[in-house]
């Protein structure tokens, strides 16, 4: 084989077909958009629209609330912390906070109001967690291998 006799393997190159270069293309004169009208021009973006008839998405009814200012927190669960501790990521030792949950890889990156901790899986060791909220499963599951688990307490909403 020399350099001259390469090639590339057969489809791997899609010749785009080249629009408007005649009728006997098979491609001419509208280019395969059909005769006039809005379609057949430029930036036409009509997802949605249905000829000014109500479209679907008003006629439906909406429901329910979406909560724009609602707080969302990364999930931990007592069977990847133990898994950690095991593999010398974090230290059992020390107070395991949301930061060096943060630095083991346990906590997802995204916009996360803090940490919850969960039940899932089990824990052998004792550790003292602070976080900013847990499962009551959680908690006794950690108080059970003889650790705690430090929650702030949340201020209640003052009557008006």
């Amino acid at each position: 084989m020399n350099l001259n006799e390469l090639r590339d393997n057969e489809g791997s190159r899609y010749r785009k077909k080249r629009l408007g270069r005649g009728i006997g293309s098979g491609k001419g004169k509208t280019s395969g958009k059909g005769v006039k009208g809005q379609k057949a021009r430029e930036g036409v973006s009509l997802n949605g629209f249905e000829g000014g008839q109500l479209p679907l998405y008003r006629r439906l009814p909406k429901r329910g609330f979406k909560n724009i200012f609602r707080k969302v927190y990364a999930p931990v669960n007592l069977g990847a912390l133990d898994k950690a501790i095991a593999d010398g990521k974090i230290d059992g030792s020390a107070v395991v906070t949301e930061e060096v949950l943060a630095k083991a890889g346990l906590v997802g990156t995204g916009r996360y109001a803090g940490v919850r901790l969960l039940a899932s899986g089990e824990i052998s060791r004792s550790v003292t967690v602070e976080v900013s909220g847990a499962s009551a499963a959680a908690v006794a599951a950690v108080e059970k291998a003889g650790g705690s688990v430090k929650v702030p307490a949340t201020e209640a909403p003052a009557a008006a």
